[in-house]
This record gives C-alpha cells, sequence and structure tokens, in this order.
C-alpha cells in the first residue's frame, strides 16, 4: 500500500525505452562528458599572466622617491621660510694706487693697489664663514694682479672690514689696454675693477648649510691718476658690489 504523506518526488522524466541507443542524447557525441545537450563553456584561449615583479618594484620606488624629494622640499622651505637668508653685502670703502706705471712700448703696466672692502651680513638669524677666498683686479678685461685673502667668520647683522693687496710688476696687457689707459690717466682718472670669490657657509643654530661659491663684482673704480704721478685713491666715495651665487 503506497505512502500518502510522503511528498512527490519531481525530477527529469525517463527517457522512454530505447530513445538513447548509444547512452547518450541525440547529436551528442561518444566522448562527451556533459549529460546535457548545452556543452560547458569553454576558454580555450585564455592565457594566465604571472604579475611582473620587476614592474612593481618599480612602481613602488617612483613612488617613494617621489614622496622622499616633496618631503625634503617641503622641509627645505619651511626652512627658508624661518630662516629668511640673505646675501652678504660687499663695497669698496677705499682703493689706493702706488707706484703706478705704463710701458707704451712693451705694453707692460706696474703699480701697486690696495682694496678695503666692507663686508655686512644682514642676516639676522644666520651667521656666515668665508673660506677659500680669491680676488683679482683688472683693467676692464684685462687681468693686472691677483691674491688669497685669509678666511673669516661673520656673526649676525655684523659688519666686517677686509683688505685685499695687489702687486703687478710688468705684467703684459694688449695694446689696446695700454691705449685707453693712457687716454684715461690724460683725463685725470683710471678705472679698475675687482672680482673677489670665496666659499661661504650659512649657519643658524645646528643647521648648516652647505658651502656655496660667492661672487662679487666691484666696477668703475674710479682712481685719479694724473699723468705725472702714479698714486691715486678711489674717487666717489663708496662703491657697492653686486653679489651672486
Amino acid at each position: 500500500m503506497a505512502d500518502n504523506s510522503r511528498p512527490p518526488v519531481t525530477g527529469y522524466p525517463a527517457p522512454p525505452p530505447g530513445a538513447y541507443s548509444n547512452g547518450y542524447p541525440p547529436g551528442a557525441h561518444s566522448n562527451a562528458s556533459y549529460p546535457y545537450a548545452a556543452p560547458p563553456p569553454q576558454y580555450a584561449n585564455y592565457q594566465y599572466y604571472a604579475p611582473d615583479r620587476r614592474a612593481t618594484f618599480l612602481r613602488y620606488f617612483l613612488v617613494a622617491m617621489i614622496a622622499f624629494f616633496v618631503i625634503i622640499g617641503t622641509v627645505l622651505f619651511i626652512v627658508w621660510l624661518v630662516l629668511r637668508p640673505r646675501l652678504p653685502e660687499f663695497r669698496v670703502q677705499s682703493l689706493t694706487v702706488t707706484n703706478f706705471s705704463v710701458s707704451n712700448s712693451s705694453q707692460h703696466v706696474s703699480g701697486d693697489w690696495l682694496v678695503q672692502f666692507q663686508v655686512a651680513n644682514p642676516n639676522k638669524k644666520m651667521k656666515i664663514s668665508y673660506a677659500d677666498i680669491a680676488s683679482s683686479i683688472f683693467y676692464k678685461s684685462e687681468s693686472l694682479s691677483a691674491t688669497r685673502l685669509p678666511p673669516f667668520d661673520q656673526g649676525t647683522r655684523n659688519q666686517t672690514v677686509v683688505q685685499a693687496s695687489f702687486a703687478a710688476v710688468d705684467t703684459y696687457v694688449d695694446g689696446w689696454a695700454v691705449s685707453e689707459i693712457n687716454a684715461e690717466r690724460a683725463r685725470g682718472a683710471v678705472s679698475f675693477q675687482v672680482r673677489l670669490l670665496a666659499l661661504a657657509r650659512f649657519k643658524a643654530g645646528w643647521w648648516r648649510a652647505r658651502r656655496r661659491l660667492i661672487r662679487v663684482f666691484c666696477v668703475n673704480l674710479a682712481v685719479g691718476l694724473p699723468p705725472n704721478n702714479g698714486t691715486g685713491k678711489l674717487t666717489g666715495g663708496v662703491r657697492e658690489c653686486r653679489v651672486g651665487l
């Protein structure tokens, strides 16, 4: 006697006898393993690519380098805002020339120059130290003499007087320089130029900047030199010099 309390069982109906003579539905191949008419999707062209570790490393490295430079730049900008470093100021306070002479035939120039610089540190929070100081004196583009100066330090808001002495003994110059020196001397004054190069380091407490090359140019230094006298002094008062890095 059948048990009517059990629920009916649903599913695929049994195929009619002899419908699948070879055990597969019509149109299916004997080597198919999928029991239904539609075969499962095939991914015959799918290829798996492993991630390129080198490219990943380079990407992370570039990101790290960019972040590093951004941080360093931000720190330096903040330091600059706090310290506000300014270049030193140079002035030619005095210039004296003695034993000055020009040989027209041999195109030689001789003389002794004594230049007094006034160096000012305008910074309120930074000290400056100077080393490897070299200075030269020119007549326009013709170099007459060169010398070296001893190193020195400057405190904040400090002014220092530095002297440079030059000596030229029969220094050869071009013919145009001889002609122009004589022409200026006939008018009562000869203009010289002084160049100064120094390695400067700015300091504020524990902070030390790397040494920077300071370039100082002092031009149009007119010295009264009449034709019959080899001694003269700077005319026109103190002269400002151009200062740059």
